[in-house]
């Protein structure tokens, strides 16, 4: 055994379930780490190491703004109207997904890399 047996081993996306699912639950998840409902922890072992610490971070300065105007957390209300992906290689998967609430529409940017026979998140963007 190598020391690079240890390391992540990319998955090709035919050995990988349809991401569309994930990337909704995800976007759900994400929201509600946002709005302080969820802790992040949850949703670690869907994400890279960087990615979660992009998350942690967003996390850290919704929880401020919440704090600095004294906002209670509460369940965000909102709906997915849309879900589109793409596949610029195999085992990866970049997608958008638009989320309506009440107050406003946000898109969620999300990519997905096959490692060790799942999809994990590499890049996550909330705008």
């Amino acid at each position: 055994m190598t020391l690079e047996d240890f390391a992540r081993q990319p998955t090709p996306t035919a050995e990988l379930p349809d991401p569309t699912p994930l990337l909704e639950s995800l976007t759900r998840g994400v929201l509600e780490v946002l709005a302080g409902v969820r802790e992040a922890d949850q949703l670690a072992r869907w994400f890279t190491e960087d990615a979660f610490r992009v998350l942690i971070a967003r996390a850290n300065l919704s929880a401020r703004a919440r704090s600095a105007r004294g906002v209670v957390p509460t369940r965000p209300v909102y709906r997915i109207l849309s879900t589109r992906a793409s596949s610029p290689a195999d085992g990866v998967v970049e997608a958008t997904v638009i989320v309506e609430s009440p107050g406003r529409t946000r898109a969620v940017a999300i990519r997905l890399e096959g490692m060790d026979r799942r999809w994990r998140v590499t890049t996550l963007a909330v705008l």
